[in-house]
Protein backbone atom coordinates (compact mmCIF):
# COMPACT_ATOMS: atom_id res chain seq x y z
CA UNK A 1 0.00 0.00 0.00
CA UNK A 2 1.31 3.35 -0.82
CA UNK A 3 0.64 6.33 1.58
CA UNK A 4 0.99 10.09 -0.27
CA UNK A 5 -0.02 12.93 1.85
CA UNK A 6 -0.98 15.80 0.16
CA UNK A 7 -1.64 18.46 3.08
CA UNK A 8 -3.44 18.92 6.46
CA UNK A 9 -5.43 16.02 7.00
CA UNK A 10 -5.64 14.86 3.01
CA UNK A 11 -4.07 11.65 1.90
CA UNK A 12 -3.94 9.50 -1.33
CA UNK A 13 -3.95 5.99 -0.20
CA UNK A 14 -3.31 3.00 -3.05
CA UNK A 15 -4.28 -0.70 -3.10
CA UNK A 16 -5.98 -3.43 -3.34
CA UNK A 17 -6.88 -1.65 -7.01
CA UNK A 18 -8.22 1.57 -5.68
CA UNK A 19 -7.28 5.00 -5.22
CA UNK A 20 -8.68 7.06 -1.60
CA UNK A 21 -8.87 10.59 -0.70
CA UNK A 22 -9.42 11.36 2.80
CA UNK A 23 -10.25 14.42 4.22
CA UNK A 24 -9.75 17.16 0.96
CA UNK A 25 -9.48 20.34 1.89
CA UNK A 26 -10.99 23.99 0.13
CA UNK A 27 -7.42 25.19 -1.31
CA UNK A 28 -8.91 28.85 -1.39
CA UNK A 29 -9.91 28.44 1.95
CA UNK A 30 -6.80 26.64 3.60
CA UNK A 31 -3.98 27.89 1.37
CA UNK A 32 -2.81 24.95 0.03
CA UNK A 33 -2.67 23.71 -3.91
CA UNK A 34 -5.70 22.18 -5.26
CA UNK A 35 -5.37 18.10 -5.52
CA UNK A 36 -5.16 17.43 -9.25
CA UNK A 37 -5.04 13.06 -8.75
CA UNK A 38 -7.86 10.81 -9.57
CA UNK A 39 -9.45 8.43 -6.76
CA UNK A 40 -12.27 6.11 -6.69
CA UNK A 41 -13.35 7.18 -3.01
CA UNK A 42 -13.02 9.81 -1.11
CA UNK A 43 -13.61 9.66 2.47
CA UNK A 44 -14.44 13.20 4.61
CA UNK A 45 -15.18 13.44 8.34
CA UNK A 46 -18.06 15.93 7.81
CA UNK A 47 -19.86 17.30 4.92
CA UNK A 48 -19.37 20.87 6.22
CA UNK A 49 -15.64 21.74 7.39
CA UNK A 50 -13.77 23.65 4.30
CA UNK A 51 -10.78 22.25 5.97
CA UNK A 52 -11.88 18.49 5.27
CA UNK A 53 -14.83 18.30 3.07
CA UNK A 54 -14.23 19.65 -0.54
CA UNK A 55 -14.82 15.89 -2.55
CA UNK A 56 -15.67 18.10 -5.77
CA UNK A 57 -11.85 18.85 -6.27
CA UNK A 58 -11.05 15.12 -7.01
CA UNK A 59 -11.10 14.00 -10.10
CA UNK A 60 -12.65 11.10 -11.85
CA UNK A 61 -15.44 9.80 -10.61
CA UNK A 62 -15.28 9.15 -6.71
CA UNK A 63 -17.68 7.45 -4.72
CA UNK A 64 -17.68 9.75 -1.36
CA UNK A 65 -18.37 8.90 1.93
CA UNK A 66 -19.35 11.11 4.71
CA UNK A 67 -18.50 9.68 8.23
CA UNK A 68 -21.19 11.94 9.92
CA UNK A 69 -23.48 10.18 7.83
CA UNK A 70 -22.97 6.19 7.48
CA UNK A 71 -23.18 5.82 11.30
CA UNK A 72 -21.29 3.30 13.30
CA UNK A 73 -22.44 0.08 11.11
CA UNK A 74 -20.27 1.66 8.58
CA UNK A 75 -20.74 1.04 4.91
CA UNK A 76 -19.09 -1.22 2.32
CA UNK A 77 -17.88 0.90 -1.16
CA UNK A 78 -15.85 -1.22 -4.04
CA UNK A 79 -15.11 -3.83 -1.51
CA UNK A 80 -13.83 -1.47 1.53
CA UNK A 81 -15.73 -1.01 4.78
CA UNK A 82 -15.73 1.95 6.33
CA UNK A 83 -16.72 2.47 10.11
CA UNK A 84 -17.11 6.01 11.51
CA UNK A 85 -16.95 7.01 15.24
CA UNK A 86 -18.85 9.79 15.71
CA UNK A 87 -16.76 12.92 17.41
CA UNK A 88 -16.86 16.79 18.10
CA UNK A 89 -15.05 19.82 17.89
CA UNK A 90 -13.41 20.82 20.76
CA UNK A 91 -16.10 21.99 23.47
CA UNK A 92 -13.36 24.41 25.07
CA UNK A 93 -12.18 26.10 22.22
CA UNK A 94 -14.92 26.25 19.55
CA UNK A 95 -17.91 28.70 20.57
CA UNK A 96 -20.00 26.38 18.66
CA UNK A 97 -18.37 22.90 18.26
CA UNK A 98 -19.83 20.99 15.07
CA UNK A 99 -19.90 17.30 14.81
CA UNK A 100 -17.55 15.28 12.38
CA UNK A 101 -16.46 11.73 12.57
CA UNK A 102 -13.18 9.82 12.79
CA UNK A 103 -13.18 6.40 10.57
CA UNK A 104 -10.95 3.63 9.93
CA UNK A 105 -10.63 0.97 6.93
CA UNK A 106 -8.89 -1.66 5.71
CA UNK A 107 -6.96 -1.92 2.37
CA UNK A 108 -4.19 -4.74 1.81
CA UNK A 109 -4.91 -6.30 5.22
CA UNK A 110 -3.74 -2.65 6.50
CA UNK A 111 -6.04 -1.18 9.53
CA UNK A 112 -5.86 2.29 9.27
CA UNK A 113 -7.81 5.05 11.25
CA UNK A 114 -8.15 8.78 10.44
CA UNK A 115 -8.94 11.15 13.34
CA UNK A 116 -10.62 13.45 11.11
CA UNK A 117 -11.21 16.75 13.26
CA UNK A 118 -11.63 15.68 17.21
CA UNK A 119 -11.17 18.38 19.08
CA UNK A 120 -11.77 16.31 22.51
CA UNK A 121 -9.99 13.63 24.49
CA UNK A 122 -11.24 10.08 23.13
CA UNK A 123 -13.67 8.67 25.44
CA UNK A 124 -13.39 4.99 26.18
CA UNK A 125 -16.23 3.94 23.58
CA UNK A 126 -14.36 5.90 20.82
CA UNK A 127 -10.95 3.84 21.99
CA UNK A 128 -12.86 0.71 21.28
CA UNK A 129 -13.98 1.41 17.69
CA UNK A 130 -10.31 2.32 16.63
CA UNK A 131 -8.81 -0.78 18.92
CA UNK A 132 -6.84 -2.94 16.27
CA UNK A 133 -5.51 -0.23 14.33
CA UNK A 134 -2.06 -0.47 12.29
CA UNK A 135 -1.95 3.35 10.89
CA UNK A 136 -3.41 6.29 12.83
CA UNK A 137 -3.40 9.67 10.87
CA UNK A 138 -2.90 11.66 13.94
CA UNK A 139 -3.92 15.27 14.42
CA UNK A 140 -0.68 16.69 15.54
CA UNK A 141 -1.44 20.31 15.80
CA UNK A 142 -2.76 20.69 19.53
CA UNK A 143 -5.81 23.09 19.62
CA UNK A 144 -8.21 23.29 18.29
CA UNK A 145 -8.11 19.76 17.30
CA UNK A 146 -7.28 17.26 20.12
CA UNK A 147 -4.86 18.11 22.88
CA UNK A 148 -1.36 16.53 22.25
CA UNK A 149 -1.47 15.00 26.07
CA UNK A 150 -5.00 13.98 25.17
CA UNK A 151 -3.63 12.21 21.89
CA UNK A 152 -0.58 10.65 23.49
CA UNK A 153 -2.67 8.91 25.82
CA UNK A 154 -4.70 7.74 23.15
CA UNK A 155 -1.75 6.56 21.27
CA UNK A 156 -0.65 4.87 24.46
CA UNK A 157 -4.04 2.93 24.62
CA UNK A 158 -4.38 2.17 20.64
CA UNK A 159 -0.62 1.05 19.82
CA UNK A 160 -0.94 1.76 16.52
CA UNK A 161 2.43 0.31 14.69
CA UNK A 162 2.69 3.56 12.35
CA UNK A 163 1.56 6.96 13.20
CA UNK A 164 1.44 9.78 10.76
CA UNK A 165 1.46 13.17 11.48
CA UNK A 166 -1.48 15.36 10.02
CA UNK A 167 -3.14 18.76 10.71
CA UNK A 168 -0.21 21.18 12.45
CA UNK A 169 1.52 24.36 11.04
CA UNK A 170 3.10 24.76 7.59
CA UNK A 171 3.75 27.58 5.26
CA UNK A 172 1.59 29.22 3.91
CA UNK A 173 -1.64 27.81 5.62
CA UNK A 174 -4.38 30.06 6.74
CA UNK A 175 -4.49 28.21 10.15
CA UNK A 176 -2.45 28.50 13.18
CA UNK A 177 -0.87 25.26 15.03
CA UNK A 178 2.31 24.09 16.84
CA UNK A 179 4.94 22.78 14.83
CA UNK A 180 5.15 19.05 14.34
CA UNK A 181 8.03 18.74 16.28
CA UNK A 182 5.84 19.59 19.15
CA UNK A 183 4.48 15.65 18.35
CA UNK A 184 7.65 14.52 17.54
CA UNK A 185 9.56 15.09 20.68
CA UNK A 186 7.19 13.23 22.71
CA UNK A 187 9.14 10.12 21.02
CA UNK A 188 12.32 8.98 21.00
CA UNK A 189 14.41 10.22 18.37
CA UNK A 190 14.96 6.85 16.72
CA UNK A 191 11.76 6.30 16.32
CA UNK A 192 10.80 8.85 14.19
CA UNK A 193 11.65 8.97 10.82
CA UNK A 194 11.60 12.36 8.83
CA UNK A 195 11.00 11.77 5.57
CA UNK A 196 11.91 13.64 2.30
CA UNK A 197 9.12 13.02 0.02
CA UNK A 198 5.70 13.03 1.03
CA UNK A 199 5.21 9.27 0.24
CA UNK A 200 5.72 5.99 2.06
CA UNK A 201 5.21 2.46 0.89
CA UNK A 202 3.66 -0.27 3.84
CA UNK A 203 3.07 -3.86 3.75
CA UNK A 204 1.60 -6.44 6.37
CA UNK A 205 3.91 -8.31 6.25
CA UNK A 206 6.85 -5.39 6.86
CA UNK A 207 4.96 -3.67 10.47
CA UNK A 208 6.82 -3.63 13.22
CA UNK A 209 5.75 -3.47 16.66
CA UNK A 210 6.17 0.38 16.82
CA UNK A 211 5.42 2.78 17.11
CA UNK A 212 6.83 4.33 14.20
CA UNK A 213 6.76 7.93 13.50
CA UNK A 214 6.61 8.97 9.67
CA UNK A 215 6.72 12.37 8.84
CA UNK A 216 5.60 12.83 5.52
CA UNK A 217 6.34 16.69 3.65
CA UNK A 218 3.26 18.10 2.61
CA UNK A 219 2.90 17.99 -1.54
CA UNK A 220 0.62 20.26 -2.00
CA UNK A 221 2.39 23.60 -0.33
CA UNK A 222 2.06 26.50 -2.87
CA UNK A 223 5.23 27.81 -4.48
CA UNK A 224 6.27 31.38 -3.59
Amino acid sequence: MKIKWYAHAAFLLAGDGLRIVTDPYTPEAMGFAPITEAADIVIRSSADDRGHCYAEMIRGEPVVVTATEIGEKGITVRGVTITAIPAQESLIHKAAPADNAMYRFTLEGIHIAHLGDVGNRLADGQLAALAGIDVLFALAGGPPTIDLDDLSDAIAVLRPRVIIPMHYRLPGSTFKMLPVTAFTSRFPPEAVEWSDGPEVELTRAALTAGPRVVVLKPSTLRKV
